[in-house]
C-alpha cells in the first residue's frame, strides 16, 4: 500500500511523527507537510505563491507487517496542507499515487464546526476531490508534547476497517477525533456527526492602541455548544471518552432546502 501523510502543524509536530510510525506497517510511507504551522486554511491552497520551496527531509526503508521492505520518505513544502496533497499527486517527487491519505495526528480537537476551518481536514478532501480515501485524525489536546499512546493503540483497527468499509460516494472522506485521555481510559469508538456550534468572545486584546491608531490582538474564543446537539454529535462524544468517528462529505448542498427554493418561482 502507498500512503501520502500530511498535516497542519508543520513535520516538526510530534503528531505527525506518531503517525508515520503507526502508518508504516502498512507499505511505503511519503510524508509531505507544510513547512511552517498551516492551522485554520482548510481547504486553502497556496495559489498567491510565485514560488514554492520544497525540502526533501529524509528517505528510509523499513519492513511492513508482512516483511516487505517499503520507503519512507519526508518532504516539507512551503504551502497548505491541500497543496501539500496536490504536491503529491501532480509531482515527479513522490513516484506514485497514494491509495489513501492520512492526515494528521492533528494538536488539537477537530470536532464540530472547528471541522469546517481545518486544515488538517482540508487535507482530507482534497484527497476525496482525486478519488482518493482521506482520514484526518486529531488528538483533543493542543500540548506540543501530547501522548498520543491512545492513538497508536486503537487507530490502526479504525483504520483498517475505514479501508474495508464500502464508500459508494467517492466524496466521503472521515473525521476521527481522540479524547485527550489515557487508552485504558477510552469507553470505545463511535461514530456520530459534526456537532453544531459556534465560538463567541473570539478576540482577545493583547496590546492596546497608544494612539498611534494601532492595536494588537489575538485569536482565541469560547466554544458554545448548540442545544439541539444529542450524545452522537463528535465533541459530545470526546468530552464523554469516546473516539468519535464521522464520514463527511464534499457536497455542501443543502437538499432539504433546495426542495423549498424549487417551489419558489424566482
Amino acid at each position: 500500500m502507498n500512503i501520502l501523510i500530511t498535516n497542519d502543524d508543520s513535520f516538526n509536530a510530534k503528531g505527525i511523527r506518531a503517525l508515520a510510525d503507526i502508518m508504516k506497517q502498512y507499505g511505503n510511507i511519503a510524508v509531505i507537510a507544510p513547512s511552517q504551522v498551516q492551522s485554520g486554511m482548510s481547504m486553502a491552497v497556496s495559489l498567491n505563491a510565485e514560488k514554492i520551496k520544497f525540502t526533501e527531509l529524509s528517505s528510509t526503508t523499513h519492513l511492513d507487517r508482512n516483511g516487505k521492505e517499503c520507503t519512507q520518505r519526508w518532504g516539507a513544502l512551503d504551502a497548505t496542507p491541500a497543496s501539500c496533497v496536490k504536491f503529491g499527486l501532480s509531482s515527479e517527487w513522490l513516484g506514485w499515487i497514494p491509495d489513501v491519505v492520512v492526515s494528521g495526528i492533528n494538536h488539537g480537537a477537530n470536532t464540530a464546526t472547528a471541522s469546517c476551518y481545518s486544515g488538517t481536514l482540508g487535507a482530507a478532501a482534497e484527497a476525496a476531490i482525486n478519488h482518493i480515501l482521506g482520514i484526518g485524525v486529531s488528538l483533543c489536546s493542543h500540548d506540543a508534547d501530547s501522548d498520543f499512546s491512545a492513538v497508536e493503540k486503537f487507530f490502526p483497527s479504525i483504520f483498517e476497517k475505514l479501508l474495508e468499509a464500502p464508500r459508494p460516494n467517492f466524496m466521503t472522506y472521515y473525521n476521527v477525533n481522540f479524547p485527550d485521555t489515557k487508552a485504558e481510559e477510552i469507553k470505545g469508538t463511535r461514530t456520530g456527526y459534526m456537532g453544531r456550534g459556534r465560538w463567541v468572545k473570539e478576540f482577545k486584546l493583547i496590546e492596546p492602541d497608544n494612539g498611534s491608531g494601532e492595536a494588537t490582538y489575538r485569536m482565541t474564543g469560547d466554544f458554545v455548544s448548540e442545544s439541539c446537539n444529542t450524545g452522537e454529535a463528535d465533541h459530545i462524544l470526546t468530552d464523554n471518552n469516546y473516539i468519535s468517528i464521522v464520514p463527511h462529505t464534499l457536497d455542501s448542498t443543502d437538499y432539504a432546502q433546495l426542495k423549498i427554493l424549487d417551489g419558489i418561482d424566482f
